[in-house]
């Protein structure tokens, strides 16, 4: 006999508030090998920066979250600071779903590249990354940004710069 399977809770996404910020402090450090920053950080990234990050939400709990911001140089390219999944939303694609939903917005339709920095042996990373260049149908690149030896005195991975562009603006 077969068994229904159990239905996936409801994400909902939204353009954060300060109000998450705490939340979004306390997944972060649910999720390494993401860096914690300050609560003060996460606070402005739920503020300052909302129009470039996304909540995901099951409920009243956070379960993912996004933090990006335009690269003042280069302001049709949003840099993508990070992502952050938590446990009972992993798995349902929900990392993609979010950086669309940024990319939707009506306020970013004119971003056409995406910019990151991942570890080399961050796997998931690199996989979301070309999972999102693929269904932007555009190319993928990387060079080291920040060197281990270099830039973080042997104190952190080397971060490798990934280029997501150009592509077409995201419809809603």
């Amino acid at each position: 006999m077969l068994s229904d399977k159990t239905a996936l809770p409801i994400i909902t996404l939204s353009q954060p508030t300060a109000e998450v910020g705490a939340q979004v402090h306390r997944l972060i450090s649910e999720c390494p090998p993401l860096d914690p920053n300050s609560m003060y950080c996460n606070l402005l990234q739920s503020s300052h920066f909302s129009e470039t990050a996304v909540a995901a939400k099951i409920g009243d709990e956070l379960v993912g979250f996004v933090s990006g911001y335009r690269i003042p140089q280069r302001p049709n390219t949003l840099f993508v600071w990070q992502v952050a999944v938590g446990e009972k939303a992993r798995g349902q694609g929900l990392a993609t779903r979010m950086l669309l939903a940024i990319l939707a917005r009506s306020a970013n339709q004119d971003i056409n590249r995406i910019e990151t920095t991942i570890t080399p042996n961050n796997k998931a990373s690199w996989a979301l990354f070309e999972g999102l260049a693929k269904k932007l149908d555009t190319q993928i690149g990387s060079a080291v940004m920040f060197d281990k030896t270099r830039h973080f005195a042997d104190q952190h991975e080397t971060e490798m710069l990934v280029k997501v562009g150009p592509f077409k603006a995201v419809q809603a």
